[in-house]
């Protein structure tokens, strides 16, 4: 005897070997051998063999017409045999019944389960509403299909096209347009950003970039609300004798910092560090505050930026030459003769600023000789740089003698042995294309203008944090427990030590009109210089205050995004410059070994890429560069010669232990070939 019996939810046939009150052992066409329970047994035959009835019955049951099954099923409960008598004949066959039973089982949508082999017929309604979504999918599938067939044949559907990115990045992976990039992916044997660039879903690499940055950060896009900037309403005093004046480079509209000396030849030197003071105009929980919390910080990259306050805000508070512009100002007295620190002191005022003076176009003129040695002549020095020299020359004596104290204790010199690299988009105004010709010019990291202007942020960024840490008014902080390997700069609320840096601590201040972090601290700063010892009762940001820690991470995952994509637009940039130059072969070390190859920077463009082979840690190689891709951001190299004996590991120490160095390299995607195919789902109930 055979019986038709389910099991797990499917149904199946075979011989029974054995059968007891309540079971019986089954053995299917396969061999296996199974226990079934009586209850689960839905139909005994003879003949023909299991196989050949449920052979039988499917294909008769795909015949029925299940409108005309249900008009035909009973109003009540019953059984899938009385249906087979009803649709067929008064005596169905056995496969008449199992094609009843199948027709039943796989229709929900018509017929709802009331027990092993028993059905109820749906309500009219339910049965209208799952048809019309049964109707609906079939031309979803076929709209699918369609746009995949699309997509292999090289063109792109503007519903995919509108919905790039999310299906890339952030997908709704029941959606139909992500569904036909990975049917036709599969089909295609492509992967999906090599399908869809081919497909001209991609206008230009560049564009793919700069939109995947603004859907993933500015999906509300980068214009800012209407938003005046607020005058300060504090009479503040003019600072007395102070000839102030910035060091930036030409690009640079945000000119949060600018430096003063007084009283040269006396024996005691002020030195003046003065900030803009955006946090005098408005406060937190204002409006601009709403802005620049949004946005965390201005954002970088080669030929244009993102700045975190309106530009009309920044023209107001930025320090521009002629005139007097609201400061917080740090001033710290030295011995002329020792260069011992005497004592520092935080004002609010009125600095006149007499010079934006350029860095790009006076490192040639300010050299580390023109600054040391006053007999040296500066014929091509503005007039307004010579006037200045004697404070530079007395900054850049203070800069080296600061930076050997730090040096003491970090336990190791700073290593500046790679340059700074600035990037040049020629005929660039606003928002690049990517066609651009890129210039890629260096600037030896450590130069005398930069040592100034670093060594000066530093001790007044020192300075507040430790001032802060005193008064018990918390702060944004910067802290490296250790130069040991792995230890990393991490930000927290509290004044601890940064060993990369050799301070006390830490605490960004001196550019709150580009970061969150320092425009908080600002605002921090400023109720200590008005407040003193009080100044934790009067701090808009209290001890242990929520909010702190929220903006603290918040700024944390900003910064980090920001800065990768400056990363990657510089690495953009540089693989643009290579193709321009018909660059095909670069001199590089080996900076980290990689399975079956390694890891090489660039000598003379800021440049990481991987090569084939393995190479020692400091090998100076010649490289041929293989074919460069700009939607990866990706090169690789194979070695040609090496050039010299392994340079001394020191030598690729960067030495500053700020921030580590990302990177880039191939686009992770969130298209998963692997998901269901879009044709074969269960049809809804």
């Amino acid at each position: 005897m055979f019986v038709l019996f389910e099991e797990a939810g499917k149904y199946l046939g075979g011989r029974v070997l054995s059968e007891a009150e309540a079971s019986a052992q089954v053995e299917l066409d396969t061999g296996k051998r199974l226990k079934v329970k009586s209850a689960h047994i839905v139909l005994r035959f003879e003949k023909p063999a299991p196989a050949e009835l449920i052979a039988e019955a499917r294909a008769l049951a795909a015949t029925m017409d299940l409108d005309l099954a249900w008009e035909f099923a009973a109003e009540g409960e019953f059984g899938f045999a009385d249906l087979a008598a009803d649709y067929f004949q008064s005596n169905p066959t056995q496969a008449q019944q199992a094609a009843a039973l199948f027709a039943l089982f796989e229709a929900p949508h018509y017929f709802r389960r009331a027990g092993k082999g028993r059905f109820k017929k749906a309500p009219a309604e339910i049965v209208q509403q799952a048809l019309a979504a049964i109707e609906k999918k079939k031309q979803v599938l076929a709209q699918i299909a369609e746009w995949a067939t699309q997509l292999v044949a090289g063109e792109c559907p503007a519903p995919v096209r509108e919905q790039l990115y999310k299906i890339l990045f952030k997908p709704d992976k029941n959606a139909p347009e992500y569904k036909a990039v990975v049917e036709a992916s599969r089909t295609a044997q492509r992967a999906p950003l090599e399908l869809l660039e081919r497909a001209g879903a991609i206008d230009s690499a560049y564009q793919f970039h700069w939109k995947r940055f603004l859907f993933e950060n500015f999906p509300k896009g980068t214009a800012f609300p209407a938003l005046a900037a607020p005058p300060i309403a504090d009479d503040l005093p003019l600072a007395e004798g102070v000839q102030a004046f910035s060091i930036d480079d030409s690009q640079t509209t945000e000119i949060d910092d600018a430096l003063s000396v007084q009283g040269l030849g006396t024996g005691t030197v002020t030195v003046g560090v003065h900030i803009a003071a955006p946090g005098l105009a408005f406060a937190p929980g204002s409006a601009l505050d709403q802005v620049a919390r949004a946005r965390m910080s201005t954002v970088y990259m080669p030929g244009h930026k993102i700045t975190m306050l309106p530009d009309a805000v920044v023209q107001t508070y930025t320090l521009l030459d002629g005139g007097d512009r609201p400061a917080v100002s740090l001033y710290a007295r030295y011995d002329e003769a020792t260069l011992e620190l005497q004592g520092t002191e935080t004002k609010i005022e009125r600095v006149p600023i007499v010079a934006n003076l350029r860095h790009d176009q006076l490192d040639s003129v300010i050299t580390q000789a023109w600054l040391e040695d006053a007999s040296v002549p500066g014929a091509d020095a503005p007039a307004i740089v010579t006037t200045l020299r004697d404070p530079l020359m007395f900054l850049f004596r203070l800069a080296k003698a600061l930076k050997a104290q730090r040096e003491v204790v970090r336990g190791k010199p700073e290593n500046f042995n790679r340059p700074d690299y600035n990037f040049r988009l020629v005929g660039n105004d606003g928002e690049p294309e990517g066609s651009e010709q890129v210039q890629i010019s260096t600037r030896q990291r450590g130069a005398p203008l930069d040592l100034i202007v670093s060594e000066a942020m530093i001790l007044a960024n020192s300075s507040w944090g430790g001032w802060l840490g005193e008064l018990g008014v918390p702060g944004l902080y910067r802290s490296q427990a250790s130069l040991a390997p792995g230890i990393k700069v991490r930000m927290g609320t509290r004044a601890l030590p940064h060993a990369g840096l050799g301070v006390k601590s830490y605490a960004w201040s001196t550019s709150p009109l580009r970061r969150y972090t320092d425009l908080v601290n600002q605002w921090q700063i400023i109720a200590a210089a008005r407040h003193g010892k009080t100044a934790a009762l009067a701090a808009p940001f209290k001890p242990k205050d929520a909010d702190l820690f929220s903006i603290l991470s918040g700024f944390d995952a900003a910064y980090a995004t920001y800065n990768a994509y400056q990363g990657g637009m510089e690495r953009f940039w540089t693989l643009k410059y290579l193709a321009q130059q018909g660059i095909t072969e670069l001199t590089a070390t080996v900076i980290k070994d990689l399975p079956n190859g390694a890891l090489v920077r660039a000598d003379t463009l800021p440049l990481v890429f991987p090569v084939a082979g393995q190479q020692e840690r400091g090998a100076h190689l010649r490289v041929k560069l293989g074919e460069i891709d700009e939607i990866a951001l990706d090169v690789h190299g194979t070695v040609l010669e090496r050039l010299d004996a392994p340079v001394d590991d020191a030598a690729l120490d960067d030495g500053a232990g700020e921030d580590d160095e990302e990177v880039a390299g191939p686009i992770a995607i969130a298209v998963d070939l692997s998901d269901s195919e879009a044709g074969t789902e269960n049809t809804p109930a």
